[in-house]
């Protein structure tokens, strides 16, 4: 795994003086050895063509590496070049791609990297490709760290991939040509623009926002009849990613399925279990399970599956990013039936920002245009998703036309998009109390023996709570969970040399136990780095002290 030997103090002031040179406003210096980290992080993480390890699958490590490029393009010298030098196979993808699902990620052989242009920052340990949402919080510590090169090709790598790949992938390897991840490309492109305002970036980019919001507001990802946007994996089945880890997470969930009696709609039993016809019917591998019920004596042991219904909503939760907790059904196994507050928010704020690149670029009918979608979408958000009397946002099922009342960090998304009235924030910042730990802000208050779930809690979810406090001017609120959720990755930072992509926000640790899925706390890590350093510089200096 990458970086589990804390940097020397040495190596950390050479390189923190480089890191810190141009920074107007220097942290305090009792966290030099944080930001060394950091700063090498940048290095070390960083990932290009002209490397053989940006090919390399953690996942599959005893295979032949390929790299892939697009069809719709002749080969070029770089994949000679890979092929000589790191003993790899290059070739073309089989077709053209220009929606996701295009191309049978299931049962694509072998599986292998999508090239991409530009230098990339990766998250960590088998994370080693460009994710979709990852990158949004990579790019704030980039822009922080005065990296705007490396920032704006990573931006422009997803330009490649709508324009070579059909989408913005889950992340660059054939296992993701079926999904995408939470659309983030506008605050991407917005994030680069305010750090060196450039038209011709603007101009450069607004079609393929524009190209990436289609996707998301079109054909299966629209919730319904609710005019609202949900998650949807186009492939079917387990996975691919998952099963080429050798994880055993789908025989985990059915076996607690089973044994809890939950979920029923997604366990096909006996011949059921066989048939392949029926959508709601099994497609994935078989399992025997013998069901134990608590103080009771075992049943007999039953062939059983989990159904078609199952592995779509498992898929596209995997879409969403928050892989894996209960909030949509047990194990999210519903995730495709609802119609989200955090996915309906970052389109909100899509609409905004175009509407921003389109006044820049000299379209007021466009401008006028997207202002108008944003206000609808507000309208149906509030109807749907917004609840009065618990002062919350709360996702919508809309196969049953009901609100979800799962408690859920990605409440405070319309904060940070600036889409809730001053009133709902009010009542959303008296509700902090419900997520507020001695680390921040924690995922849910469901002990679900999940990582997305209590006691968790993740950088994304604590950068946008904290911005979105600071927009509707509750700075006092937003210090108090900074420094909460900046002292914990310092004080673990102490103990192991490490920052890692999540963190026990209850106990303030970074030590973990889930029962089913990531079972690794990954170091590394991107976004949690990322989002440092855009926290940490936010706060007043005398918040900044208290960090040592």
């Amino acid at each position: 795994m990458l970086l589990r030997r804390s940097i020397s103090a040495l190596v950390v002031s050479v390189l923190l003086t480089a890191s810190l040179a141009a920074q107007t406003a220097a942290p305090a210096k009792g966290i030099d050895d944080v930001l060394g980290y950091i700063s090498n992080a940048w290095t070390t993480l960083s990932r290009s063509q002209d490397n053989c390890k940006t090919v390399y699958d953690e996942r599959k490590r005893d295979t032949k590496q390929y790299v892939y490029f697009p069809a719709d393009q002749p080969l070029p010298p770089a994949a000679a070049d890979l092929e000589k030098r790191c003993g790899i196979t290059a070739q073309q993808l089989p077709k053209a791609i220009t929606a996701p699902g295009q191309v049978d990620a299931d049962h694509f052989t072998p599986h292998g990297l999508l090239y991409l242009p530009n230098a990339y920052v990766v998250p960590g340990g088998f994370f080693n490709e460009m994710y979709g949402w990852d990158s949004y919080f990579i790019i704030r510590g980039l822009l922080e760290d005065n990296k705007l090169d490396l920032a704006r090709g990573q931006v422009e790598n997803f330009f490649y991939e709508i324009e070579h790949y059909g989408a913005i992938l889950n992340a660059n390897r054939t296992y993701f040509l079926s999904r995408s991840q939470p659309p983030f490309l506008s605050a991407m492109v917005m994030a680069v623009y305010e750090k060196q305002p450039n038209k011709a970036w603007i101009e450069k980019a607004y079609p393929y926002v524009v190209r990436d919001y289609k996707m998301w507001t079109s054909d299966q990802h629209l919730a319904g009849s609710t005019g609202l946007s949900r998650y949807f994996d186009y492939g079917e089945g387990p996975s691919p990613d998952i099963g080429a880890t050798g994880n055993p997470y789908y025989a985990e969930v059915l076996t607690a399925l089973v044994q809890t009696g939950e979920a029923n709609d997604f366990v096909a039993r006996g011949k059921k279990a066989e048939q392949k016809s029926d959508a709601l019917n099994a497609v994935g591998p078989k399992y025997t399970i013998t069901s134990c019920i608590e103080g009771a004596a075992c049943a007999k042991t039953a062939t059983v599956a989990l159904t078609a219904d199952y592995y779509k909503g498992d898929r596209s939760m995997r879409e969403s990013g928050y892989d894996i907790s209960s909030r949509f059904g047990a194990y999210s196994g519903h995730t495709h039936h609802y119609a989200p507050v955090c996915l309906n928010s970052l389109l909100y704020q899509t609409e905004r920002n175009l509407q921003k690149m389109a006044e820049i670029l000299g379209q007021p009918g466009a401008a006028r245009e997207w202002s108008d979608r944003a206000q609808l979408r507000q309208q149906r958000m509030n109807k749907l998703l917004w609840n009065q009397s618990k002062g919350m946002y709360f996702d919508w099922d809309f196969t049953k036309n009901s609100q979800s009342d799962y408690v859920y960090a990605t409440t405070f998304f319309p904060l940070w998009v600036g889409l809730a009235s001053d009133a709902q924030a009010k009542a959303l910042i008296a509700n902090l109390k419900q997520l507020e730990q001695p680390g921040g802000i924690v995922t849910s208050p469901y002990d679900t023996k999940l990582q997305w779930d209590y006691p968790y809690g993740w950088a994304p979810n604590n950068l946008i709570t904290v911005e979105g406090l600071r927009r509707y001017k509750a700075n006092d609120d937003a210090d108090r969970l900074s420094v909460k959720f900046l002292s914990m990755i310092v004080e673990n930072f102490r103990k192991d040399g490490t920052i890692r992509e999540k963190y026990n926000v209850v106990k303030r640790s970074d030590e973990m136990e889930v029962s089913a899925g990531y079972h690794e706390n990954v170091i590394g890590f991107g976004w949690t780095n990322g989002t440092f350093l855009t926290l940490l510089h936010a706060l007043p200096e005398a918040k900044r002290a208290e960090l040592k």
